[in-house]
């Protein structure tokens, strides 16, 4: 199973081939545990990794409002199970496996819930600390979004 062709819908900008790319990616949590999800193997980007919920820029929507449309769309997470949304600092991160410069909006997401319904981007999730957030193989820099949100130790 391979990973569909995009096609930027109206207004939207297509980042596949930029070198320069906005994106979202929000860790959340839920009564002291995060929820990281496993991107499917069939992901052109970073398969198999784990991670937060994360999304391009590319659709001219503020901050929050993207992490809202993010967490409906890959966790069916409603916006009435939002307790709160915070900004940590921008982070640049390179990749040079894809020719890329990440720049990320890191979000730190309170939810009300631990009920989820993952959509075809995850391949599985799981509810863990911090502590064992670090563990795993994370996409890399990803470690230094928590450390944004968090702080290092």
């Amino acid at each position: 199973m391979s990973e569909e062709k995009f096609e930027p819908k109206d207004g939207q900008v297509d980042f596949t081939n930029a070198r320069y790319c906005p994106v979202i990616n929000c860790v959340v949590e839920h009564e002291g545990r995060i929820l990281l999800v496993k991107r499917s193997k069939s992901l052109r980007l970073y398969p198999s990794y784990w991670n937060g919920i994360s999304g391009f820029l590319d659709d001219g929507l503020g901050l929050e409002d993207k992490a809202k449309q993010e967490l409906a769309e890959e966790l069916s997470v409603k916006a009435d199970k939002i307790q709160k949304i915070t900004q940590s600092p921008v982070l640049i991160q390179e990749a040079p496996e894809y020719k890329k410069t990440w720049i990320v909006f890191p979000m730190h997401v309170v939810i009300a819930t631990d009920h989820h319904k993952l959509d075809k981007e995850a391949s599985e999730a799981k509810w863990v600390t911090l502590e064992q957030a670090r563990a795993l193989k994370l996409l890399p820099g990803f470690s230094e979004v928590l450390d944004a949100i968090f702080g290092s130790y």
